[in-house]
């Protein structure tokens, strides 16, 4: 079994001792019940990742001892931000985890007129938090150590002056909205012949620019 890793919004500096905080702390008692001794990676975000073990865990309570730091990055060449039209529910999640598998750099959630989930106020800033775990818990599973932001959610007139991959929403573009892409530059691709969901769409535009220009 490959070394747990856990994502800590905290500093960490080799010989540091500390209790993991009450969501990492269950995740290691209860789901993966690790013992005492037991090795682990942590990371910050900030670049490379620590090796530690547990020196006491009761419960919820798991102590750890970090041991080590390494260096180690495992980015894609290539930087695209993912501009994606929020869609509902676990699609989002399952297309922003599965994004972060493909090497994306950051996330930006687009509030397009057709999108089905309306977000606003703490409505939108409590999404983007969750947004923001559903990241994290990928970058445990895929070994990375860079952590992807996401961004509050804009309107597509609002972000169309940045540059980068844009992809379709879950209800898709107005015509007004088609129109400002094309004359703010954006190159449309065609992705097949069949009609895509918008996180299919997602995963393999992705795919296919890490093949062409990354690191696949």
């Amino acid at each position: 079994m490959s070394t747990p890793r856990f994502y800590l919004d905290l500093p960490l500096a080799p010989g540091a001792r500390f209790s993991l905080p009450p969501g990492p702390a269950r995740h290691a008692a209860r789901a993966l019940r690790l013992a005492v001794d037991d090795p682990i990676i942590l990371f910050n975000g900030h670049g490379g990742e620590y090796s530690a073990r547990i020196e006491r865990i009761q419960k919820d309570d798991v102590a750890v001892s970090l041991t080590g730091f390494a260096g180690i990055e495992r980015e894609s060449r290539l930087r695209v931000m993912l501009a994606q039209g929020i869609s509902s529910g676990e699609r989002m999640d399952y297309t922003l985890q599965k994004a972060v598998e493909l090497g994306v750099a950051a996330i930006q959630p687009i509030a397009a007129k057709r999108s089905v989930v309306k977000l606003a106020g703490e409505r939108a800033d409590k999404r983007v938090a969750h947004w923001q775990g559903v990241v994290a818990s990928a970058c445990e599973q895929c070994g990375r150590n860079q952590v992807p932001a996401v961004s509050a959610p804009q309107t597509l007139a609002n972000w169309l002056s940045q540059s980068s991959g844009r992809l379709l929403p879950e209800g898709g573009f107005e015509a007004d909205e088609i129109a400002a892409l094309h004359a703010a530059g954006a190159i449309p691709v065609r992705l097949g012949a069949r009609v895509l969901r918008t996180e299919t769409a997602a995963l393999a535009a992705l795919a296919a620019m890490q093949t062409l220009w990354g690191d696949f």
